[in-house]
């Protein structure tokens, strides 16, 4: 294997502020992975929440500054699509200069066409499944509970939306893919194989890892579920499951994360269980990880499911839906079921309740994972997903673009 000749030369279009919180914050893991990688990062998002390493140009396109121009005013759409306009103007100039264009979802239409017609490959991030699958999936399951989501909401249905995102998976060279449930729903919907990039996502191994004093013995299990707490995340089923379960008599079930009203009221029933402990939106949730021993995430859908990778890394075993990484593998590191099968979770909850050693031995695997797991390592596969994308486009079947690590490697 020979070592780059070159590195990899990346513009990273976000029209969010990079840093914040969810996609947000998943955006800047990775352009401190792709940087750790080796390469070279040019960022144009729409604001910074936090810094990038030294090495990364970054060229926001909606503030100036601590300036910035605030999406209640000028409307989300509207914004996005100021975002587009802005990097397809900056693309041009930098013609001849950039290997491939990475760009997130609502706001690409016009720097997709501007890489088209220069001749640069393009990669789009999928965060969640393809749109359509999702917003129609999570509009079933809420008619079939008779709880629906308010108006404007990221994840209810719109045509207008969909419509908009649905063209720009037509007009990227290729699509990341966080999993191989996301890539699924893309075949689901005509997109062929090769169109479809794994990657992953990662967690970050300085915040979240598992206590450094040996777990007590307890009389019960401690269940933990982060997250939004929505019909897609399938909190329903975790509390059905929960309550189903005989771990339920002496255990505790952690739920961290907001409640859509509507929601909450439709689940009164099983929340005012002594069981179940409801603590809103926190920031301690390593914490809770650590003194955790399972995780609950049966979503409907996912786009990959990070607390499933931060919990492994806690010492906290995941017992997610299929639609949730791949990363999780049942009986390995994880116990998995498919989606909506209260039934299944219910035994894999009281399996773990009745046999503290099988809980062990997940835990255990699931922390010898984690290195390879982690943002960093996710950079380099990223990397990798890019230089794909560039063999692709040139027709090429080897690449001169390669991460550090491994041009290190290769190199010794």
């Amino acid at each position: 294997m020979k070592s780059p000749s070159k590195p990899l030369r990346v513009l990273y279009s976000f029209p969010h502020r990079l840093g914040a919180d969810r996609i947000c914050y998943t955006a800047w893991q990775q352009v401190n992975g792709l940087a750790a990688a080796g390469a070279q990062v040019t960022v144009m998002a729409a604001s910074m929440q936090r810094e990038v390493p030294a090495n990364v140009v970054v060229s926001p396109t909606l503030s100036r500054g601590s300036l910035r121009i605030p999406y209640r005013i000028l409307g989300s759409r509207r914004a996005f699509w100021l975002h587009d306009y802005i990097v397809s103007k900056r693309l041009e100039r930098l013609a001849g200069s950039i290997d491939v264009v990475h760009v997130w979802p609502l706001g690409a239409l016009r720097t997709l066409a501007v890489a088209q017609r220069l001749g640069i490959p393009t990669v789009m991030e999928r965060p969640n499944a393809h749109s359509r699958f999702a917003q129609e999936a999570v509009r079933a399951e809420g008619n079939r509970i008779g709880v629906g989501l308010p108006p404007g909401h990221e994840h209810a249905y719109n045509e207008d939306i969909l419509s908009q995102e649905e063209e720009e998976y037509r007009r990227s060279f290729r699509l990341l893919c966080p999993s191989d449930f996301v890539q699924k729903t893309f075949r689901d919907h005509g997109f062929a194989s090769e169109q479809l990039l794994r990657h992953i996502y990662g967690y970050d191994e300085a915040t979240y890892f598992p206590s450094p004093e040996p777990r007590q013995a307890a009389s019960g299990l401690t269940a933990l579920f982060v997250g939004v707490c929505a019909v897609r995340k399938g909190v329903h089923f975790a509390l059905e499951a929960w309550l189903n379960s005989p771990a339920h008599r002496d255990g505790k079930f952690l739920i961290a994360g907001e409640f859509l009203p509507a929601y909450e009221a439709k689940l009164a029933h099983m929340l005012s269980h002594p069981s179940v402990q409801v603590l809103g939106h926190r920031k301690d949730v390593p914490e809770l990880m650590r003194r955790s021993d399972i995780l609950l995430l049966p979503s409907i859908e996912e786009g990959f499911g990070l607390v499933c990778t931060e919990a492994m890394g806690s010492g906290c075993v995941p017992l997610v839906s299929d639609a949730c990484t791949d990363l999780c593998m049942h009986m390995e590191n994880a116990l998995v079921h498919h989606v909506a099968d209260v039934a299944a979770l219910t035994e894999h909850i009281s399996l773990l309740h009745a046999q503290p050693e099988l809980l062990q031995t997940l835990r255990n695997n699931g922390l010898k994972l984690a290195p390879s797991i982690t943002w960093t390592a996710a950079g380099v596969k990223l990397v990798e997903a890019y230089a794909q994308a560039v063999d692709a486009h040139r027709g090429s079947k080897s690449t001169n673009f390669l991460p550090t690590a491994l041009s290190k490697a290769a190199a010794s």
